[in-house]
């Protein structure tokens, strides 16, 4: 398996998601792509080897590393490290725990046989706590794991400070992330709200000139790429905030979607967290009827407030955003347009009941 024209081995967690899909189809020429997954029968590349692991069993963890050790020996340029647990509906933190937390620890302890030149972990923007206005995020920012996810990202990061060793590490604390399809749940959410004209689009129990930052999955990938490229320049263990540094308020956003697909921009209502959380409450006990987006759970949240400053990546990486959500908005409700079908089958959005009507007067304006 080995062939003098590559650079190393390149192990990539999660490789069938789409992050680690684009990072072993942008790598694979260079290097060689290993792509771990819980489960062996899923596509791969032309320019990755498959191999099953699931991250929270030890026996899995060691098959995979003796596999690894036998085919490609010690020598490891970069571990990508992006699988982690992730839920919108589950609150509770012991697949946090056992996923992300320890499947990481048991991946250093694994690698601690090999010559590792970098171990990459995907953290996430929402282990700081939010800063209002105009205030920006840093690296050095506080953080604050308020709910599960950023919570699991944070006690691993700590964790990876006492199990990586000798092992260089780079987080990265990513932004949320969407790409030309959208594939971001709350963008598609609110765009879905707002295309329907739900009654639940026209209000929001936090402050409507915060926001959160996004990512287009391109400079994702050329943050990462960068981030392996320079793995010998940087220091042994170095955080970056990864994110768009223009961060669109919960108001702007509401009035472009609403101006791109009615022509009219939405005047938004900021009601009590309180009335918003009944309100989420009972949308989610109702019978016969699919849950919505929005739980009760995360309404304490609406006021969070994410403005990053990303000069560190720009000035150690030599990376900044080529893409912004204000510029790939418009472009995202024109594809909705064009064929709602299949922006909702994309973004595995349930159709509305009208949806027929809605759809034909839609295709019928644009």
């Amino acid at each position: 398996m080995k062939s003098g024209d590559k650079q190393g081995v390149i192990l990539i967690t999660g490789s069938a998601g789409r992050i680690g899909t684009r990072m072993a189809e942008r790598l694979g020429d260079r290097y060689h792509i290993v792509g771990f997954e819980l489960l062996k029968a899923i596509y791969a590349s032309k320019n990755e080897e498959l191999v099953p692991l699931d991250i929270a069993s030890d026996e899995s963890v060691k098959q995979a590393f003796m596999h690894i050790k036998n085919f490609y020996g010690t020598k490891i340029t970069s571990v990508i490290h992006l699988a982690a647990y992730y839920s919108f509906s589950d609150t509770s933190y012991d697949k946090y725990k056992e996923v992300t937390v320890d499947g990481t620890r048991r991946l250093l302890d694994a690698l601690q046989e090999f010559e590792v030149e970098q171990f990459i972990f995907s953290s996430t923007m929402l282990v700081h706590k939010p800063q209002n206005p105009p205030h920006l995020i840093k690296e050095t920012s506080p953080r604050e794991g308020s709910w599960a996810y950023p919570r699991s990202k944070i006690e691993t990061e700590e964790m990876m400070h006492k199990h990586a060793k000798n092992i260089p590490t780079a987080v990265l604390r990513i932004a949320g992330v969407y790409d030309d399809r959208c594939h971001s749940i709350p963008i598609s959410n609110q765009i879905q709200r707002i295309y329907e004209k739900q009654v639940t689009a026209r209000f929001f129990p936090g402050n409507l000139t915060h926001g959160a930052a996004f990512l287009h999955m391109d400079d994702l990938v050329d943050a990462i790429e960068l981030s392996v490229e320079k793995r010998k320049e940087l220091p042994k263990e170095t955080v970056f905030l990864i994110g768009e540094g223009d961060t669109m308020s919960v108001d702007e956003m509401q009035k472009m979607i609403s101006k791109e697909i009615y022509d009219f921009e939405m005047v938004t209502v900021r009601i009590p967290q309180f009335l918003a959380y009944i309100g989420a409450w009972m949308l989610c006990h109702i019978p016969f009827i699919p849950k919505p987006f929005i739980r009760p759970w995360m309404i304490p949240f609406s006021d969070d407030n994410y403005i990053l400053d990303i000069s560190k990546a720009k000035k150690l990486l030599g990376w900044q955003p080529k893409k912004s959500i204000r510029k790939e908005l418009p472009k995202l409700i024109k594809l909705l347009l064009k064929d709602p079908a299949q922006f909702y089958k994309d973004n595995g959005l349930i159709p509305p009941k009208n949806k027929s009507k809605l759809w034909k007067k839609q295709k019928k304006k644009h």
